[in-house]
């Protein structure tokens, strides 16, 4: 089903991967459509198709399945209303896609785009803005932000989160990540080297961790910048 779920614009892309049952809430299908893909890959003429795109850098743009299973996976985590503000984090952000989709998933939240690659940053940012979303941090705390920096080791700044969404493999799950999860929170993060799967780590609202795994997958690795990208940067 996963990767028969192609469409030929953005809305019947998401329609395919609802009559598949990997949308199953109309909230990430709203979402899903507001987020324009073709605003997010170089290759144009593959916007729409439910497989993985390369955006350069050693970096690819996740198939539009996973970013599916990842949504209604963190759904139930995701601050929804102004009476449960928050702070979400897309870790190996790369192109901005999934930054926006919880930009609209959770408008009131801060969502943290972190890559880190410098030229990935700045090219989420100009993706962000063809798809007309405002950047920067507003006063009631909301907003959008990018910035370059080390994803496996979060971003205690902006945290602690209630929703971490890594888009990168880890060897293991990194412990500061675990730490800047809020109580209560959710983690979604691919872990693993030759075999991964994805994990679903949850925090109770007494710092209780419980993991899960959930599915296997294949993922490119989160590593360093110079393994990524070996040219100056």
């Amino acid at each position: 089903m996963a990767w028969m779920s192609s469409g030929r614009t953005n809305a019947e892309l998401v329609d395919n991967m609802m009559a598949n049952g990997l949308i199953t809430s109309t909230r990430v299908a709203e979402a899903m459509r507001n987020v324009d893909r073709m605003n997010y890959v170089p290759d144009k003429s593959y916007a729409y198709e439910d497989s993985p795109q390369g955006i350069g850098y050693g970096a690819t743009i996740s198939a539009p399945h996973m970013h599916a299973h990842a949504c209604e996976n963190l759904l139930p985590s995701l601050p929804q209303g102004t009476s449960r503000p928050g702070s979400i984090l897309d870790v190996g952000s790369g192109s901005g896609y999934l930054t926006a989709v919880f930009h609209h998933l959770s408008p009131q939240s801060l969502i943290v785009g972190i890559d880190h690659l410098q030229p990935l940053v700045d090219q989420s940012i100009s993706n962000l803005h063809k798809d007309g979303i405002e950047l920067g941090k507003q006063a009631d705390g909301s907003g959008v932000i990018m910035i370059c920096g080390d994803g496996r080791h979060g971003s205690a700044e902006n945290g602690p989160f209630t929703v971490i969404h890594v888009g990168a493999a880890a060897p293991t799950i990194p412990e500061a990540l675990v730490q800047q999860l809020a109580r209560p929170g959710r983690m979604f993060i691919p872990v693993g080297e030759a075999s991964q799967d994805i994990w679903q780590i949850d925090k109770s609202e007494t710092g209780e961790v419980t993991q899960n795994r959930l599915f296997g997958v294949r993922y490119v690795p989160l590593t360093d910048p110079d393994k990524q990208w070996r040219e100056k940067i």
